[in-house]
């Protein structure tokens, strides 16, 4: 077993970067983008992985147009960890690109059948988002292990994140009964989708609503097992892997790299894209909470985004201005405006008023649509 009893670790970084376009988008997206500290929310999640300590694989889900720039990141990481970092991730990191996009429930369920080919101990997964902040470390850590002792007694455990305001962004989840002395653990009652703003303040009154985190921990036989009760032709497709090898590695940046695994592109053929959330967790009686004791943010828009900044991220002269945020890799000058958000990257601009986040899906449509 690891640090904190998961034996192996999954990141799901696909993603096409909408939110936080013009910096994101589908051949960057956000997971390859930095905060003021210079490090990307990929090589964010690769630590917080390795400060987990599994004793087995951590393997990243990506798309195959990307993994070259995931790869050159994972790479970079590498002078500023330990040895023993470092050497984790020559031994046991791998980077594995999905014929096409499937959503969320196909790619675990592919680590699954990846590990067990691996290994036929059983597996205790903990799966992580690509592009979020999270902290204190030690805090994560310890929800970990709360995690995985729940994981290891045959539960699909999700973190439940105490809502800071009534968010129409994220979806809930509703506690039901304590599992532990402390009530840091709970039943889920059941999943709601995104609120309207009125609902979130309900939810939020109650107190007895979290914040989905996207993050969950299981052990690979119940995913198994729940996938072949609730979505019978996803396991059906996946049969094909009973009789499979492991594929042959390459190395790509130094970085253990799979692509067109013939069974992946086989199963992946004759699967449906389908969420974890809709295809197992909302579904299963086998779901419990953690309450995260951690800070969390999904960082999903520029108004977010910006808080992380000090200063701002490139070259910018304001004259008889106030209370902007430039993010340009050219120089920017701005008179006489109060409260906007202005970005320049990849050739393309981005004036918006700070609060109007919410809009950033119809412009990329929009764009999009032009183009």
């Amino acid at each position: 077993m690891g640090k904190t009893g998961f034996t192996d670790i999954v990141i799901l970084a696909g993603g096409f970067g909408d939110r936080l376009w013009p910096a994101s988008i589908p051949e960057f997206p956000k997971q390859f983008m930095a905060l003021e500290d210079g490090i990307s929310f990929i090589q964010t999640a690769i630590m917080r992985a390795l400060d987990v300590e599994p004793s087995g694989k951590i393997l990243v889900v990506s798309r195959p147009e990307i993994c070259g720039e995931l790869t050159r990141q994972v790479e970079n990481l590498k002078p500023v960890l330990s040895s023993s970092h470092r050497e984790k991730i020559s031994n046991d990191l791998y980077v594995i690109a999905e014929p096409c996009p499937r959503h969320t429930c196909p790619p675990l369920l592919l680590a699954c059948k990846f590990l067990e080919l691996s290994s036929k101990s059983e597996h205790l997964i903990l799966v992580l988002t690509s592009d979020h902040v999270i902290g204190p470390m030690e805090n994560f850590v310890r929800d970990c292990h709360k995690a995985a002792e729940f994981v290891a007694q045959g539960n699909f455990v999700c973190f439940a994140i105490p809502p800071a305001e009534p968010s129409t962004g994220f979806g809930y989840i509703k506690t039901g009964i304590p599992l532990d002395a402390e009530e840091s653990v709970f039943k889920i009652d059941s999943f709601k989708e995104k609120p309207d703003l009125e609902t979130a303040r309900a939810y939020l009154a109650t107190g007895k609503y979290a914040w989905n985190s996207g993050m969950f921990g299981f052990s690979a036989s119940l995913f198994e097992d729940e996938i072949k009760k609730y979505e019978p032709e996803m396991h059906e497709a996946f049969k094909v892997f009973d009789t499979a090898k492991l594929p042959e590695c390459k190395i790509l940046n130094s970085i253990k790299y799979i692509e067109g695994w013939e069974p992946l592109v086989d199963s992946y053929s004759k699967t449906k894209a389908v969420a974890v959330d809709n295809a197992v967790a909302e579904r299963t009686d086998r779901a419990v909470a953690v309450k995260a004791s951690f800070d969390w943010d999904d960082v999903g828009s520029w108004d977010s985004f910006e808080k992380y900044f000090k200063k701002d991220s490139g070259d910018f002269i304001s004259v008889e201005s106030s209370g902007n945020f430039v993010y340009s890799d050219m120089p920017v000058a701005l008179c006489g405006v109060q409260d906007l958000i202005v970005v320049v990257k990849n050739g393309k601009i981005l004036v918006m008023k700070k609060g109007a986040s919410s809009s950033m899906r119809e412009v990329v449509k929009k764009f999009k649509e032009k183009n």
